[in-house]
């Protein structure tokens, strides 16, 4: 581990190379209005660190980011211990989140599909699952090309290898995600 000051750098300078994300992120957006408009609801998955950052973004368009505004349909499929124990106890971990895609994900509906390696089995089967289903996926992930981003509509891949620089961007793309929709649901847009 460096100093802080050489975190603070390295941070810094995945944040600028980020810019080559800046397409698909904003078509990642346009295409979350687009299903939040049409009635759809968003499903969140990740694990560790990035089941914590479905459930920070999640919380950001029920409750609001900035704006106050109708809460929107989005739910971290991350955060009910019950299904995850037993579903992991009476199956396997890696189909816990295509499980619940399957019990409540409908066609107009959209998964983003978090993994810093895109190799998570369990996120990898939750969009095969979400697609199969006729949902929009949305992955976000690192740089290095994976099974997740051949299962997803959209690819968010950060410039970086290292997870806590990945898990870093995606908040920022999260964040950013919500201040779009939230600007044009108000009509401020």
């Amino acid at each position: 581990m460096g100093t802080f000051i050489s975190e603070l750098e390295d941070h810094q300078k995945v944040m600028a190379d980020l810019a080559v994300c800046a397409d698909v992120v904003t078509q990642a957006g346009k295409q979350l209005l687009e299903i939040f408009n049409s009635g759809g609801k968003l499903l969140l998955c990740g694990n560790g660190g990035s089941a914590a950052d479905c459930q920070h973004i999640a919380a950001e368009f029920v409750v609001r980011y900035v704006k106050h505004r109708k809460g929107l349909p989005a739910i971290a499929l991350t955060t009910d211990s019950s299904i995850l124990t037993a579903h992991s106890n009476d199956y396997d971990f890696a189909s816990v989140f295509a499980r619940q895609v399957d019990a409540i994900g409908r066609a107009g509906d959209c998964l983003i599909a978090i993994s810093t390696s895109g190799t998570s089995a369990n996120i990898v089967n939750a969009a095969k699952m979400a697609q199969a289903k006729g949902m929009t996926v949305i992955a976000m992930m690192g740089e290095a090309k994976a099974e997740l981003s051949q299962h997803a509509d959209l690819s968010v891949q950060v410039p970086s290898t290292v997870t806590a620089r990945i898990q870093e961007a995606h908040i920022l793309i999260g964040h950013w995600w919500c201040d779009f929709i939230e600007t044009q649901l108000s009509g401020d847009a």
